[in-house]
């Protein structure tokens, strides 16, 4: 086994123990369930393509950072979350601001998967990399927004964690907002360490002269 391969277990080890600590009498199982299902729901694909097409161990490490962040939401709720109330305590602000961590992260990890994929697999040109991932992630969170509202129409009062706008009429908006600045920052802080990994993988994978 190589070393990416051991380290990828390790990653996916963390990741599974994490998923089932925070399955452990959880707030609410029906918000655990919506929270934890984008994280599942993209492990199994990443399981299902492992060996046709695998990302770099850089990218591997954002999907388990993303998800520890989903999985510690999905056990408290949004709205519950430990650090949010620290935050809260800390800067005497008005409400708990997990969630706002939650989308921010919606777009600062998406937009690593999302940029890997279109460079290895040249779907745009280079000079529209930055806005087309951008656009990426404002959709992913758009329709994140939608599942909320359907969760709403649903279940009703029973929604109310999942959603965890804390009586905010500006939640959706706010959620948006952040994930865009996500996406940006992402690109802007990250860009050319994922580079340097994109481009290590590629000579690694390069046939050897003969």
């Amino acid at each position: 086994m190589d070393s990416d391969k051991r380290k990828h277990l390790i990653l996916l080890g963390v990741g599974l123990a994490a998923l089932a600590a925070s399955a452990v009498r959880p707030f609410d199982w029906l918000t655990w369930v919506l929270e934890v299902a984008p994280a599942v729901l993209g492990l199994a694909v990443i399981l299902f393509v492992y060996r046709r097409f695998r990302l770099t161990t850089f990218a591997y490490a954002c999907v388990l950072i993303h998800s520890l962040i989903l999985f510690l939401g999905a056990h408290y709720s949004y709205a519950q979350a430990p650090p949010g109330f620290w935050v809260q305590d800390l800067f005497d602000l008005s409400r708990n601001h997990y969630d706002r961590l939650g989308h921010f992260a919606q777009g600062f990890f998406p937009a690593i998967y999302a940029r890997e994929i279109f460079l290895r697999l040249n779907v745009v040109k280079r000079s529209w990399l930055f806005f087309v991932v951008t656009a990426v992630c404002l959709g992913i969170s758009a329709f994140y927004e939608f599942t909320e509202w359907w969760a709403a129409l649903l279940g009703g009062d029973s929604a109310e964690a999942f959603l965890g706008t804390q009586g905010d009429q500006w939640d959706t908006q706010w959620d948006m907002f952040l994930c865009a600045v996500g996406a940006v920052l992402s690109q802007l802080l990250l860009g050319r360490v994922h580079d340097r990994a994109v481009a290590r993988m590629g000579a690694e994978n390069a046939p050897a002269e003969r």
